[in-house]
Order: C-alpha cells, then sequence, then structure tokens
C-alpha cells in the first residue's frame, strides 16, 4: 500500500480513536435533543463533529466535508470525507454498546474509503474499493487489520438478518432467517461484512449512515442494492439532510432474490 493510502489509514484511525476515548467517557451519562427530523442529538455528537472536522481541515485543507451534524450540502470537490460523528445516537443515550464513529472518503463523489469504529466492542472495520472511480486503490476489508468476508451459507433458522426499526413490516411468520435489530445502520451492514449476519435492510438510513460501509461491504464480497434511488455519486450542491436511500445488503447475489419478496411491506 502506497504512501497516500497509509495517510489516509493512519488518519482515520488516529482520529476515531482520540474521537472514540472521549465519547466512552459520555457514553450513557449525556441528555439527548431531538433534531427536527425527529433522530436525537447530544453534545457528544456535537463536540464530536467539530474534533473530526477540525482534524480533517488541518491535515487534509482542500478536501470537502459533509457531515450528518453541520456540513450537510456536498461541495463537489474532488475529495471529501462524509461524517457520521456518532451513529446510533439512542442505544449511546440509554447505555446500549452498539454505536460507532463512521468515515466515508469519496473521490468525485464516489466512496473508496470506509472506516467504522466501534469503541465498546472494541472493534474496528475498515475498507478499500475503487468501483467505478477509475482508481488505482487497494483492495478489502478488515476487522481490527484481519481480513473478513461475506457468508457463503444458505439461509436457515440459525442464521440471522438485520432490520431497522421502519422495515418490521418485512417480519413473516415464512420469513427465511432469524430478525435481529441492532439501532444502527452501519453496524447492522457492517455484520453481514464480516459473515455474521446473511443480510440487512435499512428504511431510511442518509449519506453518512452509508459512506463508509459502502465500501467495507462491497469489499468484503456483499451484495448492495439501493431499493430506491443510487446514493452514489453525490451531485453537488445538493443539501443531503432531506434525502433518505432504502438499501438492501446481502452477503452475495443469489440472496437477493430469496429476501426481496419480503420488503414489499415496508413504506420506503
Amino acid at each position: 500500500m502506497n504512501d497516500f493510502w497509509n495517510t489516509i489509514l493512519d488518519f482515520a484511525q488516529s482520529t476515531t480513536t482520540k474521537v472514540g476515548k472521549q465519547l466512552m467517557q459520555d457514553f450513557g451519562r449525556v441528555q439527548a435533543l431531538h433534531k427536527a427530523d425527529g433522530t436525537l442529538v447530544t453534545q457528544a455528537d456535537k463536540w464530536a463533529d467539530q474534533t473530526i472536522r477540525d482534524a480533517i481541515a488541518s491535515t487534509f485543507p482542500e478536501y470537502g466535508i459533509l457531515t450528518e451534524e453541520s456540513d450537510r450540502t456536498f461541495p463537489g470537490t474532488e475529495w471529501c470525507w462524509v461524517i457520521d460523528p456518532l451513529d446510533g445516537t439512542t442505544n449511546f443515550t440509554r447505555g446500549i454498546p452498539i454505536w460507532g464513529i463512521s468515515l466515508g472518503l469519496l473521490y468525485k463523489g464516489i466512496p473508496i474509503f470506509g472506516y467504522v469504529h466501534v469503541p465498546p466492542l472494541n472493534q474496528t472495520f475498515h475498507g478499500f474499493w475503487a468501483g467505478t472511480s477509475g482508481l488505482a486503490t487497494p483492495t478489502g476489508a478488515f476487522l481490527n487489520h484481519h481480513p473478513i468476508h461475506t457468508s457463503p451459507d444458505a439461509p436457515s433458522n440459525n442464521h440471522f438478518f438485520n432490520l431497522c426499526s421502519r422495515s418490521t413490516a418485512a417480519m413473516q411468520p415464512d420469513f427465511p432467517s432469524k430478525i435481529r435489530m441492532l439501532g444502527v445502520a452501519s453496524y447492522n451492514f457492517l455484520t453481514v461484512a464480516n459473515g455474521a449476519v446473511l443480510g440487512g435492510m435499512e428504511a431510511t438510513p442518509k449519506v453518512w449512515d452509508l459512506a463508509g460501509v459502502w465500501v467495507i461491504v462491497q469489499a468484503a464480497g456483499g451484495t448492495w442494492l439501493s431499493l430506491k434511488s443510487e446514493p452514489f455519486p453525490l451531485s453537488a450542491g445538493v443539501d443531503y439532510s432531506d434525502r433518505s436511500f432504502p438499501t438492501l445488503v446481502v452477503s452475495r447475489p443469489e440472496l437477493v432474490s430469496v429476501f426481496t419478496p419480503f420488503l414489499s411491506a415496508v413504506k420506503i
């Protein structure tokens, strides 16, 4: 891996480690407020957002920033970091140890590097995937620097599928796997990437929920299916705060036809 990609990886690791240590001090101890869209935000979210933005501005001054808590309009820069400073705020405020810090690096609006740090579980995921960007990037997905890959298994009652709270209409008596609900969009899909579950569905994720894991899932061999509109490439000047991108992720292409019939009842 060349110096450029080492710099990117080192930056993501050092920044999320610093932010994660402070968030662990606040974990389960802060009060949340409701944002206009009904989701929660805490002072910890805002602090993490500002800290990451400051780090990007210092290390990559020419790169754009798109983030859930402040800069929500894609600037159209060639390179852009997409930030979710605290994915899983409800879990965070309630003391449930599934939440993370998510970073995605975009080239011409397409994610090519993803990094998600999950401090309570001591798990860190990252991946490189060039996709249609035209870049010569490394390729691979990793958990704590060990390679990961999606599961080759067929669905059964001993396998899992993740739903979000807005997609529970998919649950039917003959659903082909056990259902789990983790409460964090990024971690929902990361468990597909590391082979723990066969698939996952999110009904209302935003681009900052998806940018980092979009890379990791596909680098791990997963199949990504946008159910309404494609999230990437992003468009310059667009405010992404009110745009959702319903998504199905499965461990391999053959499972798309297995799970999609159950999603028809979900409102997207």
